[in-house]
């Protein structure tokens, strides 16, 4: 494997990288909440879930508010919808910062995504993504280029585990197609 393992044990032993992490942190603050990058901060990880250094292939930074999902407070009118101030979105932070770059670069499809860091006021990923029109014309990746909003339709890693797809099954049952379609299917 070479130096790939040594670049994910560095990242394993966060107190090497720690100096060096925080001092990009201060930098990630400032930017912009959709940031694109030349190359991937993790290298290992990146290669891991399928970014290849060729063209088409675009690495985003994503800046994610910590904290629970919380609706704005509603001041005036009396409805019951509006006395829940916290939101089910049953999404994960990492598959919310997936839509908001695919959101930022509609032509492309989101491959991957994995967690950097976080501080006390924001969570950082890096989302891969393949241009579409490029990407058919790789052929390991030409039918996951072809398809569109993945991610918009739960498909990506993180949204198959939002919707409880990681495990097959006993204890699966009402999962699949989705635990929507099978407390329709079980009411008619």
């Amino acid at each position: 494997m070479g130096y790939q393992k040594y670049l994910s044990k560095s990242w394993q032993d966060h107190k090497e990288t720690k100096s060096l992490v925080n001092s990009r942190l201060v930098a990630w603050r400032r930017g912009d909440a959709v940031t694109r990058v030349d190359n991937p901060t993790r290298l290992d990880k990146a290669h891991r879930l399928g970014y290849k250094a060729k063209q088409g292939y675009v690495v985003v930074r994503v800046k994610l508010l910590r904290g629970g999902h919380e609706r704005p407070r509603i001041t005036s009118g009396r409805k019951s919808k509006n006395t829940r101030r916290r939101m089910v979105l049953e999404m994960n932070y990492k598959w919310i910062a997936e839509r908001r770059a695919n959101k930022r670069y509609p032509n492309c499809e989101v491959i991957n995504s994995y967690y950097l860091d976080k501080d006390g006021k924001y969570y950082f990923y890096e989302v891969i993504l393949i241009d579409r029109e490029i990407g058919k014309k790789y052929p390991g990746i030409s039918g996951l280029a072809k398809q569109r909003g993945r991610v918009y339709r739960g498909l990506t890693s993180s949204g198959r585990k939002s919707r409880g797809l990681r495990g097959k099954g006993k204890g699966y049952e009402k999962m699949r197609p989705s635990e929507r379609a099978n407390r329709l299917r079980r009411k008619g």
